[in-house]
């Protein structure tokens, strides 16, 4: 397993309130990313997909109508 966890940052920087609707993360996340431990990384990451899962969800059920 690789030591560094990757940055979920896909360089399309869409914040919306307090999350990013482009990698999932938090304000407060992304400020934080470079200084966190790598379980708080693994976390976040969890976090972060969990949310734009969430997000593409709720667009869909907007784009059939519902």
């Amino acid at each position: 397993m690789a030591k560094d966890i990757e940055n979920p940052c896909v360089s399309l920087c869409q914040l919306n309130s307090e999350l990013c609707v482009s990698c999932g993360r938090t304000r407060e996340e992304i400020r934080k990313w470079r200084g966190m431990k790598r379980p708080e990384k693994m976390a976040t990451v969890q976090r972060a997909a969990a949310r734009v899962k969430a997000l593409l969800k709720k667009s869909a059920k907007r784009g059939c109508g519902a």
